[in-house]
């Protein structure tokens, strides 16, 4: 018969306390119960490990050399034991998000500050990467969750909707399209036009827009990231079509944003997580402070 855990608990609360009746007291046992755990244990180990008389119990020769090869490995388990506890409690555990660059710039120092505020033992890092890279990183297992727009079917993850995006203009805040609650396609005709490069996605579908109002797109400029269109129409050099997500990158800047109508364009914006790996306390918890850090910042699309 191999010794139990709940043998070896008593053994190590005898050796500590130097007496069975405290021993039973911390155990939450009978006293009676404790020694005839003990004497299990011996008869399994096939040898006595106290020397026991009216005052006090003490180690045999082979009890000693039990506690030095037992003890050390209980003591493991007790820790790894507190380890899993800390990572349930939030009090420790680590979690890496990928996220394209604007979202990485502007939702995920926000939702890292927040973190670091409910809970400070919690480790968050970020990747700042293309869409392609997002969904392998997930899939493969470098990343605990990712976000951004991505195509409807992704093989290999699991995604939950967080809000839903529009193609909007972006203009200074004295054009003429202040007054507009909306603005079509055909509308942009006359405007210089900022756009994404044609490896963005955003650049697919303002084609899709300009196409399905009958017009030609001929962008004036032509740039690969969505600050450096945001700073363009600020500069007065011309309008950018962008997501409704790049208000999130507004921060003050003299820029105001219609929604395109005529078609309406909209994406969702989703968090990904692997399909075959059972989520972590701590990637449930951050998932759900960044579903409510990405409502607040970017307005929902009706």
């Amino acid at each position: 018969m191999k010794p139990s855990l709940r043998q070896i608990e008593c053994f190590r609360a005898v050796v500590q306390l130097g007496n069975f009746s405290r021993a039973a007291e911390r155990l939450g046992a009978s006293q009676a119960g404790v020694s005839h755990m003990i004497r299990d244990l011996e008869s399994a180990l096939g040898a006595r490990l106290f020397d026991r008389t009216t005052r006090r119990v003490d180690l045999t020769e082979a009890g000693r050399q039990f506690a030095q090869s037992a003890l050390p490995g209980l003591e493991g388990i007790d820790r790894a034991v507190e380890r899993m506890r800390d990572l349930e409690a939030l009090r420790l555990g680590q979690v890496r998000i990928a996220a394209p660059p604007l979202i990485a710039a502007t939702v995920l120092p926000e939702l890292l500050q927040q973190v670091r505020q409910a809970h400070p033992d919690l480790r968050v890092q970020m990747e700042d990467t293309g869409t392609d890279q997002i969904v392998a990183g997930v899939r493969e297992g470098r990343c605990d969750m990712g976000v951004g727009s991505f195509a409807q079917e992704l093989e290999g993850v699991e995604h939950q909707t967080v809000l839903r995006d529009r193609l909007m203009v972006f203009v200074p805040p004295d054009h003429r399209f202040r007054h507009e609650a909306e603005v079509p396609w055909s509308a942009l005709q006359p405007e210089r036009i900022v756009t994404l490069t044609r490896e963005s996605n955003i650049r697919l579908l303002t084609a899709i827009g300009f196409q399905s109002a009958g017009l030609p797109l001929r962008p004036e400029l032509e740039v690969h990231q969505i600050f450096t269109a945001l700073a363009l129409v600020e500069s007065g050099a011309g309008v950018a079509i962008l997501p409704t997500y790049a208000f999130a990158a507004l921060r003050g800047r003299r820029i105001i944003a219609r929604a395109l109508t005529a078609p309406d364009i909209t994406r969702e914006v989703r968090i990904i997580t692997p399909r075959d790996r059972s989520p972590s306390a701590a990637t449930n918890r951050v998932r759900e402070m960044l579903r409510r850090v990405l409502r607040d910042m970017v307005p929902e699309v009706v």
